[in-house]
C-alpha cells in the first residue's frame, strides 16, 4: 500500500502532523501500537490535568470557610478520582478517532519499523506483518519514563508516572525523585490528597530550570502546603524488600534513609527509537535523539523525526508545531523555522509556573543590560478577590532596545497568561508597547502591564 506520507505515533506530534498532512491534500497513513493520541492524551499531559482538577477542587471544598460558605463531611473518593482522570483521556482518544476519520486518514494498527526504500513494516497484535510504502515517512514515536540504574521500576513500589496515574489505592507516603514538571504536579496531587510527600531533587533548587525567583517562590509554596523538600540530594539505591521503600539518600550532611509506601521516578524521559529501524536504514542518532535539520529531515532523503526523539524541548506543543512545519515544507509552502528561544513552558500544580525566553541569570551572561519588573499578585484585586494571593509576575528587558527578554510567572492561572508573552515576543513587542497596551481590570493578566510598569519606574500599584 503506498502513501505520500506515513506517520508513526499518533501523539500530539503525529496525529496533529497526520491532520495537517491531509489538508495540504496528502494521502496520509498513520501506525500507532497503542491508543490514538499516545502519551500526551492518554498518560501525560490531560489526565494528569484531571487529577490536579479534582486536587484543585478537593483543596477548594476543605477551604470553603475563606469564602464564607459551609460544608460539612468534605472527602474524597481516590478511586472516583482516578475513574474521572481515565474518563477524561479515554474521551480525548476517541476525538482523535473522530478527527482521523473527518480528515480520511488511514489508521494502521501495529508496531512501525522503518526499512530502505521508504517502506515500513507493521506488525500486529496477532504477530502479522504487513509492509506500507510512502513518498516520505515521519518518526513521530515520543518517550517514555526514564530508569536509572539504582532506580528500577517495578511498577508497584518503584514506578514511573503511568503507575502513578491509575494506582488502585491511595499510598499513604510517597517519595518524588525529580522536580520537573511531571515530578511537582504529581507531588501536589497526592500531597492535596493527603499522601505524605517527599521530593528529592539532584540540583540546588526544585523546578530548576525556571528562574530562581520562581524557583524559592514555588518551594515557599510547596513547604507551606506539607511536601518536603530535599535538594543537592540523589537516591543511591532504594530497598523494596520490606512491605515498602527504603530509599538512600545522598546529602551534602551524609547519607540518610527515607521509607514510604511508593517511590516514584521523575528523573526525565528516555525516546522511543529502539527497534524501530533507525541503524537498518542508517539514520544518525546522538545521544539518544535523532538528528535533524530546521525542517526535520534526517540524513536519509524522505526520512523525517519530530517531537521528543529530536534534540528540541520535549513539550506536547512543540511536537505539533514541528510536525506542521515539516509537512507545510514538504508541500512547499513558505515556512519558516521554528524559534526555539520563543517555547513557552508550563507546570500545572498550585502554583502554576509559566515561562518563557531567558531567565534574569541567562540574559545577564549572554552580556544583557537588563530592566526587570516584578508585581506580585498579592496587590492584585483580581488575585485578592479570587484567593488566590500568592505569586508573581517577572519581566525582563533589553535595556538599550526595549527588547522582550524573558517573562516568568507563578501563580492561579499563569499557564493561560503566558501566551501573551509568546506572542508579544514573536511580534518584537518593546516594553513600552505593552505598558502602552491597555489591560482589563480586574484581570490577573494586568499583573503583566503592572511587571513591565515596575521595569520602567512607572508601576502604579505598587
Amino acid at each position: 500500500m503506498k502513501y505520500d506520507i506515513i506517520i508513526i505515533g499518533s501523539g500530539p506530534g503525529g496525529y496533529v502532523t497526520a491532520i495537517r498532512a491531509s489538508q495540504l491534500g496528502f494521502k496520509t497513513a498513520i501506525v500507532e501500537k497503542e491508543s490514538l493520541g499516545g502519551i500526551c492524551l492518554n498518560w501525560g499531559c490531560i489526565p494528569t490535568k484531571a487529577l490536579l482538577k479534582s486536587a484543585q477542587v478537593y483543596e477548594y471544598l476543605k477551604h470553603v470557610d475563606e469564602y464564607g460558605l459551609k460544608a460539612e463531611s468534605i472527602d474524597k473518593d481516590f478511586e472516583a478520582v482516578i475513574n474521572r482522570s481515565r474518563n477524561v483521556a479515554d474521551g480525548m482518544s476517541k476525538g482523535v478517532q473522530f478527527l482521523m476519520k473527518k480528515n480520511k486518514i488511514d489508521i494502521i494498527d501495529g508496531f512501525g519499523k522503518i526499512k530502505n526504500g521508504k517502506k515500513v513494516d507493521v506488525t500486529s497484535e496477532d504477530g502479522k506483518v504487513t509492509e506500507y510504502s510512502a513518498d516520505n515517512i515521519i518518526i513521530a514515536t515520543g518517550a517514555r519514563s526514564r530508569e536509572l540504574p539504582n532506580l528500577p521500576q517495578d511498577g508497584k513500589k518503584v514506578i514511573g508516572y503511568r503507575q502513578a496515574m491509575t494506582l488502585p489505592s491511595q499510598p499513604k507516603s510517597m517519595i518524588v525523585v525529580g522536580s520537573g514538571a511531571i515530578g511537582v504536579e504529581f507531588a501536589h496531587f497526592y500531597n492535596s490528597m493527603g499522601t505524605e510527600v517527599t521530593i528529592v531533587e539532584y540540583m540546588p533548587n526544585i523546578v530548576p530550570v525556571e528562574d530562581k525567583d520562581i524557583s524559592k517562590q514555588f518551594e515557599r509554596s510547596f513547604k507551606k502546603s506539607g511536601i518536603k523538600i530535599m535538594t543537592n540530594s540523589s537516591v543511591e539505591a532504594v530497598d523494596t524488600s520490606g512491605d515498602g521503600v527504603k530509599a538512600t539518600v545522598k546529602t551534602k550532611k551524609g547519607e540518610q534513609i527515607l521509607e514510604a509506601d511508593i517511590l516514584l521516578s521523575a528523573v526525565g524521559i528516555k525516546t522511543n527509537i529502539e527497534n524501530i529501524g533507525l541503524e537498518d536504514v542508517g539514520i544518525i542518532t546522538d545521544r539518544d535523539k535523532i538528528l535533524v535539520n530546521d525542517y526535520y529531515q534526517t540524513n536519509i532523503p524522505g526520512y523525517f523525526a519530530i517531537g521528543d526523539v529530536t534534540p528540541g524541548p520535549a513539550l506536547a506543543h512543540v511536537a505539533s508545531a514541528e510536525g506542521i512545519t515539516c509537512v507545510e515544507k514538504l508541500a512547499g509552502l513558505h515556512t519558516e523555522p521554528i524559534d526555539y528561544g520563543n517555547i513557552p513552558g508550563c507546570t500545572y500544580a498550585t502554583p502554576e509556573i509559566a515561562s518563557v525566553g531567558m531567565t534574569e541569570e541567562k540574559a545577564k551572561e549572554a552580556g544583557y543590560d537588563l530592566k526587570v519588573g516584578k508585581f506580585p499578585f498579592s496587590a492584585s484585586g483580581k488575585a485578592k478577590a479570587a484567593g488566590t494571593p500568592d505569586g508573581f509576575v517577572k519581566v525582563i528587558f533589553d535595556a538599550k532596545y526595549g527588547e522582550w527578554l524573558g517573562c516568568h510567572m507563578i501563580g492561579a492561572g499563569v499557564t493561560d497568561m503566558i501566551a501573551e508573552a509568546v506572542l508579544g515576543r514573536k511580534l518584537e513587542t518593546t516594553g513600552h508597547e505593552v505598558l502602552k497596551a491597555i489591560h482589563p481590570h480586574p484581570t490577573m493578566s494586568e499583573a503583566v502591564m503592572e511587571a513591565v510598569a515596575d521595569a520602567y519606574d512607572e508601576v502604579i500599584h505598587l
